[in-house]
């Protein structure tokens, strides 16, 4: 189905696991290593890009500006 293509490819761009999407300065919300087990995200402005890899299926790591670390879930994109 064209729709569900078309999901999958836009899904797969706004879902933080490829670092092409990440930017400095953007807006994201992550998953802290503490909130792991319950999935608790946290919004924040990426300072920098700590994973060296293009994709990672957990989502891309980040630090962001308040000194956090976690892994991009969600990005600006999808909050407009």
């Amino acid at each position: 189905c064209f729709c569900l293509n078309y999901y999958n490819k836009i899904n797969k761009f706004m879902n933080g696991q490829n670092r092409e999407n990440i930017k400095i300065g953007q807006e994201v919300e992550v998953v802290l290593k503490s909130d792991q087990r319950t999935g608790r995200l946290t919004r924040g402005i990426v300072s920098e890009i700590l994973t060296n890899s293009s994709f990672h299926p957990h989502g891309i790591k980040v630090r962001l500006e308040d000194g956090q670390v976690g892994r991009v879930q969600k990005h600006s994109e999808v909050f407009k």
